[in-house]
């Protein structure tokens, strides 16, 4: 089977974070393996020697990592273990290796069972803590963020951190009016149901932690899926198309949202953005469920409902420092429509500075394929190529004088239309190469040697462009075919495949789960892999700050960029882009849109290099204060330079002006745009320079020929 056709059900995956479906409360007596564990541990330690694209052993030094990660995977923020506890479980440092090899699970089991113990300590204490009066006329600190601190010495500075945390807790609902009772119930709630949810999980449950300690030390990719949450993944994917769409995971205890799936009510409703940390859930004008401490699972329960209702997000925007102001956000829960899926097309023409032209840019926000059309033959199937295809012909018709493809925030989808899609703009020709476990090499190109557009091409990507728009950005990079304008990508260059174990064993009655392998790596055409480091722009925008904090490149054990050989191919004419970085530089240096954005950044940067978090009420307030002037001034300083009306200190953001007035602003996401649309003009420009060039050099040949021809006749 050609690796395509499993590619597109690995792009579907998104398990960042275990998501467990335990639902009642497990004696701990119950917490010991199965007969189904060490059956699975067998196949899956089998299988990833075999067949996994990493070549690791399964050594003291893998094990040594192993236990790192399954204890950070219990305890990411170094809450209830304490050094002792570690060290006690250091004797299994380097046995752990061996207890897979022979399916030897006790060791996994007993950590897990310190660690409930450790949770329902502690949580007692923190019940007590609500009782106390604190006071919020003293300076201290507390460090929410523990994921990179050292484990506490012993149990007195473990209860003294947990004394700050509730404090925290406190302070940061009397920053949101909560009156005393009212925080009293919610933090009785939040801590009652930490308890609750650790002693739900199941004996299957602590298997996928311990297992997935195992993969996740391979790379970020490979991972396991017990029975039950394989049978709760299927039911997700027949809903996927339902719900608010959104891609979420855990960190520090909140769920953050990792994407908005392109159509999806969330992205239609504009208020919900990556990285947004989502803190309370309300069906309709119920009361909002604070969520914070929550399982993955249980989060995207609350979340899901049926096509029509409505859901009510209690949300802490990612510029928000921990404890700060929060927004509501009503969405209706839909279908996520196709249409705006779909690949879009608008016209940009005279920008200020723009010589007079007219520039043409098709959105692609995802790469689909109606593969079940597609499948019983319908010559009308739906597709990313198709509608793109469409599109270029309607602006050809139009008069644009360029085209920009934007692929901002695209994260992937069918590898079949990445390939096709880039062979609208090139001749016949390799596209992307395929590395499998084997070191087998397989080319995936673009048989059509005809071009629906041969036009001046730029493509714009951001940080979250990924894979598949990886390989389209990459390929019109190597081919020379369009000038790259943007941020680095994403970086996500591997390729997996979903394993029903249960398929590999041919005794045995229990379901054993299935197993995400990573088995391929993707290259680009010139050798280079879109692995780690994804494809760097020719002309990268000042936004584009700490991109080791973004993408593969921020993932632990993520594979690291590698390259083979170049496939046959033949470039056209790259593009000097030194040119046009200098006019671009100097355009964005008094651009107040740019600056803008800039600012935002930094500010964002800001925020997520902030571990700690002050506990003086005074000072705490008054720092709120200074972001929100912050955020506030530099939006209007952007909005004055436009000649709009500037937000007031009761107007949080663009949209509550919008819907009043204002409505031709320009949007912050055309401000990328605009300047892609800037730059490809600048290379029209550019390449009609070089071509009167190349023409007068020609003319002078000819009368540098004629001439010389004249005075050999002369001379003859």
């Amino acid at each position: 089977m050609k690796l395509r056709k499993s590619l597109f059900l690995s792009l579907l995956l998104a398990v960042s974070q275990p998501i467990w479906a335990a639902v009642t409360e497990v004696s701990i007596n119950d917490l010991y393996p199965h007969r189904s564990h060490r059956q699975s541990t067998i196949v899956i330690t089998d299988v990833i020697s075999k067949y996994h694209y990493r070549d690791i052993s399964l050594d003291d030094a893998l094990s040594s990592q192993m236990l790192e990660r399954y204890l950070d995977t219990l305890d990411p923020n170094r809450s209830f273990f304490i050094r002792e506890d570690v060290a006690a479980f250091s004797i299994y440092e380097k046995k752990l290796d061996d207890a897979l090899k022979q399916a030897q699970l006790d060791p996994a089991f007993k950590i897990f069972r310190t660690y409930r113990q450790r949770v329902n300590q502690q949580i007692k204490l923190a019940l007590q803590l609500l009782d106390e009066k604190f006071d919020f006329t003293k300076d201290e600190e507390y460090r929410f963020d523990r994921s990179k601190s050292s484990w506490v010495s012993n149990q007195s500075e473990l209860d003294a951190l947990w004394r700050k945390r509730v404090k925290n807790d406190v302070l940061s609902l009397r920053m949101a009016d909560k009156d005393d009772k009212a925080i009293h119930k919610t933090l009785s709630e939040r801590y009652a149901g930490i308890v609750r949810r650790t002693n739900q999980l199941n004996a299957d449950d602590v298997f996928q932690l311990f297992i997935n300690a195992y993969t996740l030390s391979l790379e970020p990719h490979t991972s396991y899926m017990s029975p039950s949450l394989s049978e709760n993944f299927d039911i997700s994917m027949r809903l996927s198309l339902e719900g608010i769409g959104a891609v979420l995971s855990v960190k520090n205890e909140h769920t953050v949202v990792q994407s908005v799936v392109p159509g999806g009510p969330a992205e239609l409703n504009g208020e919900i953005k990556a990285g947004d940390r989502i803190t309370g859930v309300a069906q309709a004008d119920k009361d909002i469920i604070d969520v914070v401490g929550w399982r993955l699972q249980d989060v995207v329960e609350k979340i899901r409902g049926p096509k029509g209702s409505v859901v009510r997000l209690q949300v802490l925007p990612k510029d928000a420092t921990m404890g700060g102001p929060s927004k509501i956000v009503t969405i209706v829960r839909n279908k996520i429509k196709l249409e705006e899926q779909a690949a879009k097309k608008s016209i940009i023409e005279e920008l200020d500075g723009m010589e007079k032209r007219r520039i043409g840019v098709i959105e692609v926000p995802t790469f689909y394929r109606d593969f079940r059309a597609y499948s019983k033959g319908d010559k009308n199937f739906r597709s990313t190529t198709r509608d793109v295809r469409k599109l270029l012909a309607e602006l050809s018709n139009e008069g644009v004088d360029g085209v920009v493809v934007d692929l901002r925030q695209n994260g992937g989808g069918s590898l079949t239309e990445a390939t096709e899609l880039t062979g609208l703009f090139i001749k016949s020709g390799p596209v992307v190469q395929v590395k499998d476990t084997l070191g087998k090499v397989e080319i995936e190109s673009d048989p059509d040697p005809k071009i629906a557009y041969s036009g001046p091409l730029a493509v714009l990507v951001n940080r979250n462009s990924a894979s598949a728009s990886e390989i389209f950005a990459g390929a019109i990079q190597d081919y020379g075919r369009g000038i790259i304008i943007g941020e680095p990508t994403f970086g996500k260059g591997t390729v997996q495949t979903l394993i029903d174990l249960d398929r590999l064993v041919t005794a045995g009655t229990e379901e054993l789960g299935r197993l995400r392998l990573t088995m391929a790596q993707f290259f680009r055409v010139s050798g280079g892999s879109t692995q780690f480091r994804g494809v760097v722009p020719d002309i990268i925008f000042p936004t584009a700050t700490n991109a080791q904090e973004h993408g593969e490149r921020s993932l632990e054990n993520a594979l690291p960029w590698a390259q083979i050989g170049a496939a046959e191919f033949k470039a056209e004419n790259i593009t000097d882009s030194i040119y046009l970085r200098e006019r671009h530089l100097k355009r964005i240096k008094s651009d107040a849109g740019f600056r803008m954005l800039q600012e935002e950044e930094q500010l964002i940067q800001a925020v997520t290099e902030q571990h700690t978090v002050t506990l003086l009420e005074t000072q705490r307030r008054t720092k709120w204060n200074e972001r929100d002037e912050k955020i506030r001034g530099n939006r209007n300083r952007y909005r004055i330079a436009k000649g709009l009306k500037p937000l007031t200190k009761t107007e949080q953001s663009d949209d509550e002006i919008d819907s009043k007035a204002d409505h031709d602003e320009e949007k912050i996401d055309q401000i990328m745009v605009n300047e892609a649309a800037h730059i490809l003009s600048d290379l029209i420009s550019l390449q009609g320079s070089h071509a009167k060039k190349l023409q007068l050099s020609k003319v002078e040949k000819m009368a540098n020929s004629k001439q010389d021809c004249t005075l050999t006749i002369v001379g003859c």
